[in-house]
């Protein structure tokens, strides 16, 4: 059997390209603060989960919500599942677009908004791969179902949940990532630093910093960092000390002066977390300004260990957990949330992305105990573990089959510092949708996909598709 599958595609073209317009228009972001029994993570992931449920429903999948943390469409028959793992909620929008972040604009060959390429775009692109196939009707010895997750971008209790409560699938992939076929991925721990030393009788300083904020995610490098500091005399300085020190580091910053506290507000570059250095984190630079002038005793005692342990070091090496290996590469370590205010003390959010080699426990006792030497405790930590699938694996074997096919080039094995929801299959690979030389700009601003990617995308995974579900 024969089948042009990309000629399959573009007869679908415009209705492809209209359906994920209207999902990229849902501002699917967390929202913790307005929940409902109906919306567990709030009302925009809720309305995205709904489009794709409705939507696969109108086109004669078999649809299922799983209690609003996730749901499912399948088709076809047979005692084996075929998953395809994909995620309907974004990151925060951030600052600086050119764009509508939740537009779904079309030009210059790509599509823009906030998910376009992470993940909403590969969602569409697997959703109508999947309608093909089913509506080519190709014989099939296996279901098919793709599963919607609504919580992939924060704590990924949509899996959870969906797994206590659902069938696990024989095999699959999750198209949230890199072509060709990634097969490895590190372990994600997060946790918190948290100051627990209250330091009593202060020199008087020449200011004391009363608050301090950068970063909302974990998995984010922060783009934007707040400090407010009541100044006992000579603010024209500090001010000055400051301009001086956004000029030197080539960063954007403002301040101004309200009911006799000093505001500085400075802006970095945002980036996925699974790579720190591809971005400058607000909330890093503002720091090490701060411990370049003379503030208050308990603000010294936190901001100093945020630059002297992550500042202009993202591998861990402060830190003595520096490490890597052969199949993954290098740990890294990314400040995702910085808060401070004077009374309560501060708190340093991190995201940590480890080998899959790498001795987790050890490395976790080593940091508890160098920070609470500096009077910190170590709190709210998590855990996902790396993920290897073996290159003989017949999943993997198929996926570089189909991927050599639809575009004449090497399916290559790689891994990444992201964690994807093939993580959670007992047998399962990253596959797609960002192409080789294509820029990463998940979770960056004016994040894009190319039309002609999605495109292609789409063919690949429709063989795909048929090629792991068409035999036993």
């Amino acid at each position: 059997m024969t089948i042009n599958w990309m000629e399959e595609v573009e007869k679908r073209k415009e209705d492809l390209l209209s359906d994920l317009q209207a999902f990229l228009q849902i501002k699917s972001v967390l929202d913790e603060e307005n929940t409902s029994e109906r919306a567990p993570l709030g009302e925009g992931v809720r309305q995205a989960l709904d489009y794709l449920l409705e939507l696969g429903k109108k086109d004669g999948f078999q649809p299922k919500d799983v209690d609003g943390y996730a749901g499912h469409l399948e088709f076809g028959k047979g005692e084996d599942l075929i998953g395809i793992l994909c995620h309907v909620d974004v990151v925060p929008e951030g600052d600086g677009w050119s764009v509508d972040p939740f537009g779904g604009e079309i030009k210059d060959g790509k599509i823009y908004a906030r998910g376009a390429i992470d993940d909403k775009g590969p969602t569409i692109a697997a959703y109508y791969a999947m309608k093909i196939v089913k509506e080519l009707g190709l014989p099939l010895e296996k279901r098919v179902r793709m599963i919607i997750g609504t919580d992939e971008e924060s704590d990924w209790r949509c899996v959870e949940h969906y797994f206590k409560n659902e069938e696990m699938p024989t095999m699959g992939f999750a198209p949230d990532a890199d072509f060709p076929i990634i097969y490895a991925e590190k372990g994600i721990a997060d946790f918190d630093l948290v100051s627990t030393k209250k330091i009593m009788n202060e020199q008087s300083p020449v200011a004391k910093v009363v608050g301090f904020q950068s970063g909302r995610r974990y998995n984010m490098v922060p783009d934007f960092a707040k400090g407010e500091l009541s100044v006992r005399e000579g603010h024209t300085k500090l001010i000055q000390l400051f301009e001086e020190f956004i000029k030197k580091q080539k960063l954007e910053g403002r301040y101004y002066v309200a009911n006799g506290i000093v505001i500085f507000e400075l802006e970095g570059v945002s980036s996925h977390g699974m790579e720190p250095n591809n971005g400058k984190n607000a909330g890093l630079y503002l720091s090490k300004f701060l411990t370049s002038i003379c503030i208050d005793d308990q603000a010294k005692s936190y901001f100093s260990l945020v630059v002297d342990y992550f500042f202009a070091d993202s591998r861990g090496n402060s830190l003595g957990v520096a490490y890597k290996d052969d199949i993954t590469g290098e740990l890294t370590i990314n400040v995702g949330k910085l808060s401070y205010d004077h009374e309560n003390g501060g708190m340093l959010g991190l995201n940590m992305r480890y080998p899959v080699t790498f001795e987790l426990k050890g490395a976790m006792e080593k940091v508890t105990s160098l920070v609470e030497e500096k009077g910190f405790q170590v709190q709210n930590f998590s855990d996902s573990s790396p993920h290897h699938v073996s290159a003989d694996n017949p999943l993997v074997k198929t996926l570089q089959k189909v991927y050599e096919e639809q575009t004449g080039e090497e399916a290559g094995l790689i891994s990444i510092g992201g964690g994807t929801y093939a993580r959670s299959l007992s047998s399962g690979v990253a596959f797609g949708a960002l192409f080789p030389g294509r820029e990463d700009i998940a979770h960056q601003k004016d994040e894009y996909m190319y039309i002609e990617d999605l495109l292609k995308a789409t063919a690949i995974y429709a063989q795909a598709i048929f090629e792991l579900a068409k035999r036993k």
